[in-house]
This record gives C-alpha cells, sequence and structure tokens, in this order.
C-alpha cells in the first residue's frame, strides 16, 4: 500500500485512492462528498470510458437507429442535424444503452455475436480508462492544483484483473502503485438490496467473456431456448445474482492490496473529517 500507517495517511500532503466494489454501495456517494469538499479531483472511469474510448461507437449507433427513419435519414445525409450522446458524472446513460442487453431483437435484444463484440469493445475501454490514471493524478496537480484524487472506477474492473498474477497483475500493479485501492463491501443484506434493485430496472452490465459464455449456454439450456427466443431483461435478471457471486472473489482478492470500508460503515460518512479517520482505522487494520 502506498500508505503505511494512519499517521502516515493523515500527514500526506496528496491523498489517493481509488473505490471499487460492486455499483450501489457507495463509490459515486464518497466520490461526490469529497469532490464537494473542494480539494479532491474526482476521476470517474465511466465518464472517461464514455467521453474518451466509447464517445464514436455510441454516436455512430444513434446515427444507425436514425438512418432507420427516413425523415433522419434525409437531414443526415444533408448535415443538417448533428447528433451526440450528452454524458455527465451524472447520466452514463449513453454508455449502457450501447452495452446493450443479448436476445430477442422484437424486445431489444442484440444478436450474440454483436453483444460479445461491444463487451470487447468495453473491456478495451475500461483497461484504458483505468491505465489512464497516473496521468489523470498527474493532471489534476499539476494543471488544476487539487491536492487529493479519487478513482471512482465501475463494478467491473475486476472483471479486467487476473488473479492468479496477484500483485504482478499489470492493471493492478499500476493501480496499487498510483492509489490505495479501497473496496466498499457489501454483506448479504446489500446483496439482497441490490437483487431487488436491479430486478425493478434491470440495466446493461459488463463480463468476464469466459463468465459471459458459460451462462449464456447454461441460461439456453436450462430454459430450452434459442437466442433469439431470450428475453433481454429477464436474462441479465437471470444472470445478475451470479455476477455478484462470481465478483465476490475476485473483489477480495483485489483487496488484499488495499483496504476494505463495509458499506454500513460508509453510509454513516457524513464529512471529509469522516472519511479521513476511517481510511486512517482502516489502514492500520490492514
Amino acid at each position: 500500500m502506498i500508505y503505511s500507517s494512519a499517521q502516515h495517511w493523515h500527514n500526506a500532503p496528496h491523498k489517493r485512492v481509488l473505490f471499487f466494489g460492486m455499483s450501489g454501495l457507495g463509490k459515486t456517494y464518497l466520490s461526490n462528498l469529497l469532490r464537494a469538499h473542494g480539494d479532491w479531483f474526482h476521476y470517474s472511469i465511466d465518464y472517461r470510458i464514455g467521453t474518451r474510448y466509447m464517445g464514436e461507437h455510441i454516436t455512430d449507433n444513434f446515427k444507425s437507429e436514425a438512418m432507420k427513419v427516413p425523415f433522419l435519414r434525409d437531414l443526415l445525409l444533408t448535415d443538417s442535424i448533428r447528433i451526440s450522446s450528452k454524458i455527465s458524472f451524472d447520466n452514463l446513460t449513453p454508455v449502457a444503452t450501447y452495452l446493450g442487453k443479448p436476445g430477442d431483437p422484437a424486445r431489444g435484444g442484440l444478436p450474440m455475436a454483436e453483444y460479445q463484440r461491444r463487451q470487447e469493445q468495453f473491456k478495451q475501454a475500461e483497461v484504458s480508462a483505468l491505465m489512464d490514471t497516473a496521468r489523470f493524478i498527474d493532471r489534476a496537480e499539476h494543471i488544476y492544483d487539487y491536492p487529493h484524487f479519487i478513482c471512482d472506477s465501475g463494478g467491473s474492473i475486476c472483471e479486467w484483473i487476473d488473479p492468479a498474477k496477484g500483485a504482478e497483475d499489470p492493471i493492478l500493479k499500476k493501480l496499487s502503485r498510483d492509489c490505495l485501492l479501497v473496496w466498499l463491501k457489501g454483506d448479504d443484506r446489500h446483496t439482497q438490496e441490490l437483487v431487488r434493485r436491479f430486478d425493478r430496472s434491470p440495466k446493461p452490465m459488463a463480463y468476464q467473456p469466459e463468465f459471459l459464455a458459460r451462462v449464456w449456454l447454461e441460461y439456453l439450456n436450462e430454459f430450452n431456448m434459442k437466442e433469439g427466443d431470450v428475453d433481454p431483461d429477464t436474462f441479465i435478471r437471470w444472470t445478475y445474482a451470479q455476477a455478484l457471486a462470481h465478483r465476490q472473489p475476485l473483489y477480495e482478492q483485489m483487496a488484499q492490496h488495499g483496504v476494505t470500508l463495509c458499506a454500513h460503515d460508509v453510509a454513516q460518512i457524513k464529512t471529509h473529517d469522516d472519511f479521513d479517520r476511517m481510511i486512517g482505522a482502516a489502514i492500520d487494520a490492514a
């Protein structure tokens, strides 16, 4: 870890943290709280993915859909309109919409081959955005004069790290050298709430290719379906709980190179000083 003790953390002129864990456990909450304090630079991995690495894919997809509408097609072909996405820290819907869901096209699904292609694009985009972290630490300090830095990572960060390589995994090695890795860990009650929330509003996710291939085949076999018969929302609902279980040991591997905060405790953080004390205690505990 880049901080050897609570005292080291408290005395550090430059504090750098990377939050990771499942979406819905407090990563963005903490990031926004610290950013509001005034001296923390907030680097959002999902925002970087959508604006730097997948922006063209997203816009081209919008244009492809618009070309199916004769009225919009004529306007596009004569450069009479401009189509773009409006991505912000608080609205990453264009990224999720592009990622999509596999299954019946009549119900908004994508052919599995196209879905896998977009999954690979997202993987490459997320890895690139994560590897940009050090660059943004430098920019935050030397251009914008922020002493402290937050990297707000996506829930799929663990999908691209090889636990077998441990500290020698290239992504993990670089991130743990640049930041204090902070796992926001949920318990069984959090898992139940995440599943309930996802069931109410299923959203596209990124999966490790091997995991996706396995659960897709299991789903088709269990329900005796062909690809075009699959209800996209039903499939990703069915997959979500398995994805949570699949990610848990991967997060645990990452946490060996940083600290862990319980999501219950994170919910009690109301100020910058609360966060500072909790991180210091977690460092000493680790």
